[in-house]
């Protein structure tokens, strides 16, 4: 079988020199290994291999579309109609009904019945997402600035294509769905190297084995690990991201269970749980759900390198979570201060808004947890203490109060009254005025003084009134007319304080502090 896909690929080369009745007869043969293959394999870069070169060998156009039953269509269905499956597999396949449509009436409508518009929804709204990130890459790489207009369609975009993950994210797993809990079967056969085999062993032997792998591989409810992914969000947007990681990284997805498994049970890294509250997290940061701002222009151009990547993202942060946790020598008590450190890591590896995931993975190689702690050390050293949260907190608990003190405060310094030095029109004299608020705050009292006084001063001893009612100003320092005459603008030793009070009626009142 093998021997005749390797043939196919050698022998259906665009510069082949065959004669075209030796290439019908390689492909009649190839053709038969192909379909077994495909009827077969159901997993691996086998299927996506031996259908990639079914592809190629129909393209010829040598063998009729109307030779295939309907099983080999059920079959080419069932992996388009399959929620997760490999990126290739599902492009060969959806090419493969494409070209029976195309090529047979008879066909098209033993597709139709197989594939509804809905399941085909969700791939086309893929390939919209693939073809628009790849446009939108070539814009971030123009060596042109991307003006606001354009930052802001970007931000869109981002947002609209991050928002097609919310339905996954809100499905919970139904742990009698025995295709959603074939993928953690999947995820048990990746890490462990096992095939599944129910008629091995005794059911409580095969039970006692399964409860101890799930137990490895982090999952809260050992038993019934689909329990896990009931919780929205999540959902099952959690063990999508686990399964993309243990397909496509899948030396590090064995890597990560394995050392785990070896630790003992309080420092174990559980994988399981840490990628579901992990998924959870990069939608809260990304806004997975949110209708997009109008004045927003922030987006990431790292997102728009890959077709897959939120994947990938949650593939870097899985590892990056897992490297924080040995950093911090955590234990199961320390989960949730693991997460807010790899959160605080994300966020500040965004910001610095790199343009590849691999930029942005470099820069997570940077903020260790060591790095985090002296970062924050430095922060709380060049910020002030009232900056800090419990203090803001505080301060604006107690603003009002605080605002209503200084108020009364302040009524109560102008009722007591204070001594000014007198202004006049030629020169400084050395007599005083005394002002003072009336007790119900309605009447300024001022008037002549001889000499400074040693405490307060009567109202009966104040010989002018203002009502407050009247006063139409209050103009301070260089403002001051007085300040501007010739004679006050020579007195430029002694540093004072003036304010004018400007009346609706009275002749204005003339106030100066001395202060050095």
């Amino acid at each position: 079988m093998f021997q005749a896909i390797w043939a196919l690929q050698l022998f259906t080369g665009p510069n082949h020199l065959l004669e075209r009745s030796f290439l019908w007869y390689v492909c009649v043969c190839v053709c038969v290994c192909v379909c077994v293959c495909v009827l077969s394999c159901s997993f691996g870069d086998l299927l996506s291999f031996t259908l990639t070169a079914f592809v190629e060998l129909m393209d010829h156009g040598i063998v009729s579309w109307d030779t295939f039953s309907v099983a080999f269509i059920k079959k080419i269905a069932s992996y388009v109609n399959k929620s997760a499956m490999d990126t290739a597999v599902l492009q060969r396949s959806l090419a493969i009904l494409e070209s029976m449509v195309l090529n047979s009436q008879d066909l098209y409508h033993k597709v139709a019945q197989e594939i509804t518009i809905g399941q085909l929804i969700p791939h086309l709204q893929g390939i919209l997402v693939v073809n628009a990130s790849q446009t939108t890459w070539n814009v971030i790489r123009s060596p042109t600035p991307i003006n606001d207009e354009m930052a802001h369609q970007l931000y869109v975009l981002q947002v609209l294509t991050f928002n097609l993950l919310e339905d996954r994210m809100m499905t919970k797993m139904d742990p009698q769905d025995q295709a959603q809990r074939d993928i953690i079967f999947e995820l048990r056969r990746i890490a462990f190297d096992v095939e599944c085999e129910p008629n091995s062993g005794s059911i409580e032997k095969r039970k006692s084995m399964y409860t101890r792998d799930y137990k490895k591989l982090g999952f809260i409810n050992h038993v019934n690990p689909a329990v896990d992914f009931t919780q929205i969000p999540p959902g099952m947007l959690a063990l999508d991201n686990m399964l993309y990681f243990a397909r496509h990284h899948q030396d590090a997805y064995i890597r990560i269970v394995l050392e785990n498994s070896s630790r003992e049970d309080k420092h174990e890294c559980p994988f399981g749980r840490s990628s579901i509250e992990l998924t959870k997290m990069l939608c809260e940061i990304l806004k997975v759900g949110e209708l997009p701002s109008e004045n927003c222009h922030d987006f990431h151009p790292m997102f728009f390198t890959h077709d897959r990547s939120f994947e990938e993202f949650f593939c870097i942060c899985i590892q990056l979570l897992n490297k924080t946790w040995k950093e911090m020598r955590a234990t199961s008590e320390d989960f949730n201060k693991v997460m807010q450190v790899v959160r605080e890591q994300i966020m500040r590896a965004l910001t610095l808004k790199p343009n590849s995931l691999d930029q942005f993975k470099s820069r997570l190689q940077n903020l260790s947890y060591t790095e985090i702690l002296k970062i924050r050390q430095s922060e709380r050293m060049n910020q002030e203490d009232f900056q800090s949260r419990p203090i803001l907190e505080l301060r604006e608990k107690i603003q009002p109060e605080i605002m209503e003190l200084i108020k009364q405060q302040r009524l109560n310094r102008l009722c007591e009254g204070t001594c000014f030095r007198k202004i006049s029109s030629r020169r400084r004299q050395d007599k005083f005025w005394y002002c003072r608020l009336s007790p119900n705050h309605k009447v300024l009292h001022y008037g002549d003084l001889e000499e400074s006084p040693q405490g307060e001063v009567p109202h009966d001893s104040l010989q002018d009134k203002l009502p407050v009612a009247d006063i139409k100003a209050v103009i301070t320092g260089k403002d001051c007319p007085h300040m501007k005459e010739k004679g006050a603008l020579k007195q430029n030793k002694v540093c004072v304080c003036c304010f004018q009070i400007v009346s609706k009626i009275l002749p204005n009142v003339r106030l100066m502090l001395p202060y050095s």
